[in-house]
């Protein structure tokens, strides 16, 4: 027999060391060639790292969350043969792996933003959402007589908590995806009104979970970004009611385009009332002490996935059209989704925007992303009387859709006065939303 030393490949120029983020395998398991051993985490991407040879595993590097350095032992297989494999061997077999993974594709750990979410959601914008950081959830260990459960597409806490309400998965009705999210058992439950469901939740005991992976890059960003940053929130209430009509007189006519929710014109908005505040789309290099004002939008938005949250980036925001904003929209959410955004699609922002949607509240304080200097954050759209110019010198009252917007900013780059007067230019585009058409 033989002992094959597979040392921790270098996966990423640049990259001096990884985070084990699961391992597949377990001393004394037998593995195959090109079997998934591990996954592990740098600052760019997430990689998937396989085996050279066949054999056992007879020892393993470290445990999920410890650090292995580039070149250092990952783990030790046991082959077929005689002698210790010789370090030629290993190299070439290292370099072997190095190359498969350099050919595929890797999701950024870009995690500083906050979710981001179509204010008016809908099947393209599903995958955006935005909010604080949610706490480290546990993967909940499958129930005994679950089996139909597990061939149901649905996230961890959605498992979780149909198991707290007795619920058999496989008998919700799924969203168009075919995965089940909590909207389709809150669906559930309230069509089985009085059936026993939800009348009680069960205890459940303390646990302890390790912050890794995406969770320890999202941690350690917001905790520098708020250490590092002296925010400021700037909050307007805009009325949305002629921009919704807009949209919808867009919608009865865009043949094969698209639909469009309300982000594409928030964010036509925003490109708009840039170019007169260049300070609000810039990135601040404290150590350097340089800032950037960039000539073109690359704007930022956080999709919360089954993986964890990506960042998928609108490029040259500025030059698309409301459709064109669409269907980027539409595939980049569905890029994050399924794990494969490329990484420059989920690098390089300029500016973000982030929304809590139809879980809004009347106003939310963003967290900005470092080492950008502003953060935008429409909320959630309300209905609510107005007084309202009758077209005869006096008022009349109206129902009207409010929709407040917040921007937090960087104090030591952007002023109070810049940041209000950036947001009532954006007003003035999404109360007269004619505008926005105009070139």
């Amino acid at each position: 027999m033989a002992k094959f030393t597979f040392n921790m490949p270098d996966v990423g120029e640049g990259v001096a060391e990884a985070e084990v983020v699961e391992w597949h395998v377990k001393v004394g398991d037998r593995v195959e060639e090109d079997q998934h051993l591990v996954d592990v985490m740098t600052d760019k991407a997430t990689i998937d790292i396989e085996s050279p040879v066949s054999g056992v595993v007879t020892a393993l590097a470290g445990e999920v969350g410890d650090t292995i350095a580039i070149g250092a032992m990952l783990l030790v297989i046991e082959t077929e043969g005689e002698g210790e494999t010789s370090e030629e061997e290993a190299e070439a077999a290292a370099e072997q792996i190095e190359d498969e993974m350099s050919d595929a594709p890797t999701s950024d750990a870009v995690a500083e933003r906050i979710e981001v979410e179509n204010p008016d959601a809908s099947d393209a914008d599903d995958a955006i959402a935005a909010g604080p950081q949610p706490q480290p959830q546990p993967v909940p260990e499958p129930a005994p007589e679950s089996k139909p459960e597990a061939k149901v597409l649905a996230s961890p806490a959605v498992r979780q908590r149909a198991r707290d309400l007795g619920i058999d998965l496989a008998q919700v009705k799924a969203a168009a995806d075919g995965r089940v999210r909590h909207a389709d058992l809150d669906a559930f439950l309230a069509y089985n009104a009085g059936s026993g469901f939800g009348a009680a939740s069960k205890s459940r005991g303390d646990e302890t979970i390790k912050v890794i992976g995406l969770r320890k890059r999202i941690a350690q960003n917001m905790a520098a970004s708020k250490r590092h940053i002296p925010h400021f929130t700037y909050v307007e209430e805009c009325d949305v009611t002629e921009l919704e009509e807009l949209r919808a007189q867009l919608n009865a006519a865009r043949g094969d385009r698209p639909k469009l929710t309300l982000l594409p014109l928030l964010i036509t908005a925003i490109c708009k009332t840039v170019p007169a505040f260049p300070m609000i789309n810039a990135r601040y290099d404290d150590e350097a002490n340089v800032v950037t004002r960039h000539g073109s939008v690359h704007l930022g938005m956080a999709a919360q996935t089954d993986n964890g949250l990506m960042v998928p980036v609108i490029r040259d925001a500025q030059a698309k059209n409301l459709w064109q904003l669409a269907r980027e929209i539409g595939r980049l959410a569905e890029a994050a989704r399924t794990g494969k955004a490329t990484s420059d699609e989920l690098s390089g922002s300029t500016l973000t925007i982030t929304s809590l949607g139809p879980l809004g509240g009347v106003a939310t304080t963003p967290v900005i992303n470092r080492p950008e200097v502003a953060i935008i954050g429409p909320n959630r759209i309300v209905e609510r009387p107005m007084f309202i110019p009758d077209g005869m010198g006096g008022e009349r009252i109206a129902k009207r859709k409010l929709m407040n917007i917040s921007i937090s900013c960087d104090h030591r780059v952007v002023d109070g006065h810049d940041a209000a007067s950036f947001v009532q230019g954006m007003k003035r585009l999404i109360e007269t939303p004619a505008l926005l058409l105009i070139d």
